[in-house]
């Protein structure tokens, strides 16, 4: 399976099983992916001069064996049984 940054997947196991999204960032050492707005986390940050702080909630990286690719450009074909 070739999975690109910005490719649409669909998650086949875990707590967001179902659910599709936009492949982020890919840690190829790791075989790991991000998915936009799937496995969120909260992050404690805190206040710096640049930034406020506080708990921000972000992504999280997934195994790339949990996720399916979909192909926009292929639709599955249906079976005709010729009887």
């Amino acid at each position: 399976m070739i999975l690109k940054k910005g490719t649409q997947v669909k998650i086949i196991s875990g707590k967001d099983k179902g659910k599709t999204g936009e492949i982020l960032e890919i840690n190829r050492k790791l075989n790991k992916i991000k998915i936009k707005s799937v496995n969120m986390i909260k992050k404690h940050l805190k206040p710096t001069k640049e930034n406020k702080g506080g708990i921000i909630s972000k992504e999280s990286f997934i195994h790339q064996s949990n996720v399916r690719n979909i192909d926009q450009n292929k639709k599955e074909k249906k079976v005709v049984s010729k009887k």
